[in-house]
């Protein structure tokens, strides 16, 4: 009998640590760890955008940030088992989920039925009876589509828990599906690699962006998340971090997109090594001055302008002396000497300026030169804006090429508007080659795999 309530104990004692278990909540934030959904790294912008901004969230908070990343469909669940504070996941904006609270918006976008023009494509929404579409579930898409059925009920779509909106696109690209949904900001990246890709229409009302919570989140938590939006936005800091990720993208046109994929493969590698010799020297990625150089030269080293500059990098004359170059038609001492003014123009910012803005500004610089660049940022100031970001020298390089602007600068006229083009186009190149020449892993191949599909004739 006493080993019978002995075990008795034992099983009611695990039973009640079961209990305790299961019904375990997370830590307040106070203990300072936030767990914050985001998408997973396959998302691309998307993911590293919502990281960042979860990361200065945890900065204002002065808390840890853990990431987790289930599948889309699966987000909403993490928050009703309180496996997380919240999910910064490029969520719908819903107020009609009871079980969540969402905070405030901070992107508003488009949702759109994407198709192959290629083929016969829909034009409105009763066109799309009888074609495949494909989406990822739980996504801010399908969420769109969901809103569409409410008055089209007869519309249908599968619903992929494994798959990416990026790999959707390149599936509807390649004929495998017939359209996909996404917002322009995914469609502008994908048509860079699958320029038969077109937006049809808009489906559904446009997608109000917002972090998710549980309904019972800690009170102070939300009251956290409205301040830091609200401060954010009025200082600027949420234009930067949109524009560090999407503030360049459809600036190349499709021929554009296609004719330097195909030199990755065909001219790229015979140059690899030199751009990662200056990116040893010089520590940038090389994949940005590769980048810079096929900018300027689309990696012909033999080059010249009817402005005399020369070589892969595109140098004049004084720069190749300030840089000590002898030859600026070999491919190397061109390169390296690039590279170093890149650095140089970058070390002569002032120190408070962050990256990425610093480089950018560094390559307009290297386009318009050190003072002009001065210029602009005398313009931002000012106009009221920050002389230290990129989205505040873009707007106003291009001014100077105004007599009411340029006749009160120290440096006069320039083409300002030739500099912003040149550095966003670097910008997508960068990103490009990020993807098409990914750096290895220890044991890897360096073999660039990536499929261009080219529109029909």
């Amino acid at each position: 009998m006493q080993n019978l309530k002995q075990r008795c104990r034992l099983i009611l004692a695990g039973f009640c640590l079961l209990l305790t278990a299961c019904s375990q909540q997370l830590p307040p934030i106070s203990v300072g760890k936030l767990v914050v959904v985001v998408p997973d790294v396959s998302q691309g912008a998307e993911a590293e955008f919502e990281r960042e901004l979860s990361t200065l969230f945890g900065e204002h908070l002065k808390a840890a940030i853990e990431f987790v990343s289930p599948p889309p469909d699966k987000i909403f669940e993490k928050l009703y088992l309180h496996h997380a504070h919240l999910a910064a996941a490029s969520l719908r904006l819903d107020v009609n989920n009871a079980k969540l609270q969402f905070g405030p918006i901070y992107q508003t976008l488009r949702e759109q039925i994407i198709c192959n023009h290629d083929n016969v494509y829909p034009k409105k929404i009763a066109d799309l009876m009888g074609i495949k579409i494909a989406t990822v579930a739980g996504s801010t898409q399908e969420d769109a589509l969901i809103e569409a059925r409410e008055k089209s009920p007869w519309l249908q779509w599968e619903s992929r828990r494994t798959l990416t909106v990026q790999t959707l696109l390149q599936e509807v690209a390649s004929g495998a599906v017939d359209c996909t949904v996404g917002n322009p900001l995914q469609l502008a990246d994908a048509r860079n690699y699958y320029s038969n890709l077109v937006a049809a229409f808009d489906i559904g009302t446009p997608s109000k962006l917002a972090w998710a919570f549980p309904a019972d989140a800690d009170p102070q938590l939300l009251k956290e998340a409205q301040a830091f939006f609200e401060l954010i936005k009025q200082n600027g800091v949420l234009n930067r971090i949109l524009d560090r990720y999407y503030g360049h993208t459809g600036r190349l046109l499709a021929p554009d997109a296609a004719t330097f994929i195909t030199k990755v493969r065909k001219v790229l590698p015979e140059y690899r090594n030199l751009f990662k010799d200056a990116a040893r020297l010089t520590g940038f990625d090389w994949r940005l001055l590769a980048a810079l150089a096929y900018q300027e030269s689309q990696w012909d080293p033999l080059a010249t302008s009817f402005t005399n500059v020369r070589g892969m990098m595109m140098l004049t004359g004084e720069t190749a002396d300030q840089m000590k170059l002898k030859n600026r038609f070999d491919p190397r001492e061109n390169i390296l000497a690039g590279a170093k003014y890149l650095a140089l123009l970058r070390d002569q910012l002032p120190d408070r300026i962050p990256e990425p803005d610093r480089t950018w500004m560094a390559l307009a610089s290297y386009n318009q030169g050190y003072g002009h660049l001065e210029d602009a940022r005398i313009l931002s100031e000012r106009a009221g804006l920050s002389p230290d970001s990129w989205v505040s020298i873009k707007k106003w390089m291009p001014q100077m090429n105004q007599p009411g602007y340029y006749q009160t600068l120290k440096h006069g006229y320039a083409r300002g508007g030739e500099a912003v083009i040149m550095v966003e186009c670097i910008r997508s190149y960068h990103d490009m080659l990020k993807r098409l020449a990914p750096e290895p892993l220890a044991g890897d191949s360096e073999e660039v795999s990536y499929h261009l599909l080219e529109p029909k004739q």
